[in-house]
C-alpha cells in the first residue's frame, strides 16, 4: 500500500496541471479575444499619448 500513497500526489498534481492547461487553451480566442485586444490597444495608445506629450517626465 505504500506505493499507492507514493503515487497519489503526483497523479493528482498531473491531473490539476492538465486541467489548467486545458482551461488556458480554451480561453484563448473566441468572444473574449476582441475585448482583450481592445483593452491592450487602448493601453498602448494611452502610453504613446503620454510619451508624446511628455507627461511621463518628472517635474524638477
Amino acid at each position: 500500500m505504500d506505493y499507492v500513497s507514493a503515487l497519489v500526489p503526483p497523479v493528482v498534481m498531473a491531473a490539476l496541471f492538465i486541467g489548467v492547461i486545458v482551461t488556458i487553451v480554451k480561453s484563448q480566442g473566441g468572444a473574449n479575444k476582441a475585448k482583450e485586444d481592445a483593452a491592450v490597444d487602448a493601453t498602448l495608445a494611452r502610453a504613446e499619448q503620454v510619451e508624446q506629450t511628455g507627461l511621463d517626465r518628472p517635474v524638477s
